[in-house]
């Protein structure tokens, strides 16, 4: 099972960059016959979520609480009442890759899971840590990610 799990920010608005481009991101993922892992709520999530879901793919939710409260787009909701805790569970999930999009500090924990894990970083305006390439333009992004698949 081929797994790629999307993190980043859980407040991004459909219409913007950073949804938009989990959007992409989740579509390719879904595309390249990967099952795609997200923290199962908004933004980001639900972005990579609908593309993936419009792509034809399988979409998994670990949940930070103990309902099953996600978005629309999720197939399989893995409620775990562990709250931020669940960061790790979502990056561990994937079989290399972690696509990183924006985020704040539980998506700054996931990138320090995921490398700590030895997973693979593909980030779209998110933390620049020097360990990974952080693609400001979302063509330059979704080439790379393309490539990485």
């Amino acid at each position: 099972m081929r797994v790629v799990s999307v993190i980043g920010d859980g407040r991004a608005p459909e219409g913007s960059s950073l949804y938009e481009t989990a959007y992409q991101a989740g579509k390719l993922i879904a595309e390249k016959g990967y099952i795609l892992v997200t923290g199962g709520l908004f933004g980001v999530m639900e972005g990579a979520s609908k593309g993936a879901k419009e792509g034809g793919g399988i979409t998994v939710g670990i949940l930070p609480h103990y309902d099953t409260v996600s978005n629309p787009y999720v197939d399989i909701k893995i409620p775990t009442g562990l709250g931020h805790a669940r960061n790790v569970l979502v990056v561990s999930s994937a079989s290399s890759v972690v696509v990183a999009i924006g985020g704040s500090f539980g998506t700054l924990s996931e990138i320090g899971h995921a490398l700590k894990l030895g997973k693979k970083v593909v980030a779209f305006r998110s933390w620049d840590l020097g360990e990974f390439k952080n693609y400001e333009s979302p063509n330059e992004f979704i080439n790379c990610l393309n490539s990485v698949l």
